[in-house]
């Protein structure tokens, strides 16, 4: 059972190639709703009111996110972290392509929204699972002494997931107009059949974590949310808490700024999405170096940096777009999504594996997770949107950014620094006693 290098490498491997697979499903709906969706399902009503019920679909996806979060992390903390990483990828891979394959609301009406929503709704739910069960099993599997580093990459894959939806849409809104919102949006939706293809042979390969089968085999009956909520009820609150900077900013600059920018301020397409790109590349790098930070100062620190940051950049931000220079605009993206924003995404990921003991880590890390997801970053672009035809200026965007960024801090206040400890953290005074577990590593 003890972790070598080879098992830590594949694990890694495992999780960054099924984390790019599987958010790049995610992503490219996010993309497709800011440039064409709210057109083709949303045809009768004005540009505004369509991009705002195309986020409204966009956010409907979020709201699955914590149900599957609690039912696909119980499952990976009962019957394993490889069944339930196979299980998301199932779902998010076949929600994906069937978008793809969807008539628009001039073929069917109604029933084109409808059917959008439904499939939103299972991507979330697989969505709700993905991530932590990728962290956990990198975490686990990877050196305990630079568990941070371990646990770069999932967010790396989510990184590789944003460059490679931004890119395929870039290639493509090359295409002649009319071709484009004809055939050539579906063609990142049904790629989604060769996503679901490499990452089931991939996940099929791989073998349970040794922190889990050790936990497996101890006495330990209770596996539940309810008992990862009783064990860790502090440290719930926390992850949630954390999540609101986070996850605003990361829907912020690749979704609602894209959006922005061609809609709002008629920059072209390809603007946004070049910058997109080019921040993307500087994130892959900025990741590892945070979370290797993350190892060395501690998680919260570099965390708050990065949260603190983001917010001082988004002003300038809105400033240097309003200018509709592409070079300015790509530099103002690589600023807040290749180096502010990644030093809240790295220390993160181990972060939060480390707030949970190893037979509730799953569910207690997804659901809580995902229940911020839900407040912050899934109605992000809508209330960005709203906020933006209200007022008519960007002030109140950043505004609403600070808020997220206050009860950031505040968890991050409370929140303990577990860059030290093992993967056992001991529970609170006021929760039930946790029976003993082995350690990994």
């Amino acid at each position: 059972m003890a972790h070598t290098p080879g098992q830590a490498r594949r694990a890694g491997i495992a999780a960054l190639v099924g984390t790019t697979l599987e958010w790049y499903d995610f992503l490219v709906y996010g993309t497709a709703a800011a440039l064409v969706l709210n057109k083709l399902f949303f045809p009768s009503v004005s540009s505004t009111a369509g991009t705002l019920a195309t986020f409204a679909t966009y956010a409907v996806g979020f709201l699955a996110r914590p149900l599957g979060g609690m039912v696909l992390g119980s499952m990976g903390d009962r019957l394993g972290r490889k069944t339930m990483l196979i299980a998301t990828l199932l779902m998010m891979g076949t929600a994906t392509t069937l978008i793809g394959l969807l008539p628009t609301y001039s073929s069917i009406g109604m029933w084109a929204p409808l059917l959008l929503i439904v499939l939103r709704l299972v991507q979330g739910f697989g969505a709700g699972g993905e991530y932590a069960g990728a962290v956990v099993f990198s975490v686990e599997y990877g050196d305990q002494r630079r568990r941070g580093l371990a646990g770069a990459w999932a967010p790396a894959g989510y990184a590789l997931a944003t460059l490679l939806a931004t890119g395929v849409f870039q290639l493509l809104i090359l295409m002649p107009d009319a071709q484009f919102r004809a055939w050539g949006w579906r063609v990142p939706f049904l790629l989604g059949a060769l996503v679901l293809a490499i990452g089931y042979v991939l996940r099929r390969g791989i073998h349970e974590t040794p922190a889990f089968e050790a936990a497996r085999r101890s006495e330990q009956p209770e596996v539940s949310l309810l008992a990862a909520l009783r064990r860790h009820p502090r440290n719930f609150l926390v992850v949630v808490g954390a999540r609101f900077a986070e996850n605003g900013f990361a829907y912020l600059f690749p979704v609602f700024a894209v959006s922005f920018l061609a809609h709002q301020l008629h920059a072209p397409e390809s603007v946004g999405l070049v910058a997109v790109i080019v921040a993307s590349v500087v994130q892959i790098a900025a990741i590892p170096l945070f979370a290797w930070l993350s190892d060395r100062w501690g998680r919260r620190p570099v965390y708050a940096v990065g949260a603190i940051a983001s917010l001082a950049w988004s002003a300038p931000f809105f400033l240097i777009l309003d200018t509709l220079s592409p070079v300015a605009i790509t530099l103002a993206f690589v600023v807040g999504l290749g180096i502010c924003y990644p030093a809240m995404l790295a220390p993160q990921a181990a972060w939060f594996a480390e707030l949970f003991d190893t037979r509730t880590r799953l569910a207690g890390f997804a659901f809580a997770r995902e229940i911020g997801s839900v407040l912050a970053g899934g109605f992000l672009p809508l209330i960005a949107t709203a906020l933006l035809t209200w007022s008519g200026h960007w002030w109140p965007v950043v505004v609403y950014l600070g808020l997220l960024t206050a009860l950031t801090l505040v968890a991050l206040l409370v929140g303990p620094e577990t860059r030290r400890s093992g993967l056992e953290p001991a529970p609170r005074p006021d929760s039930a006693p946790a029976p003993a577990a082995h350690r990994p590593g």
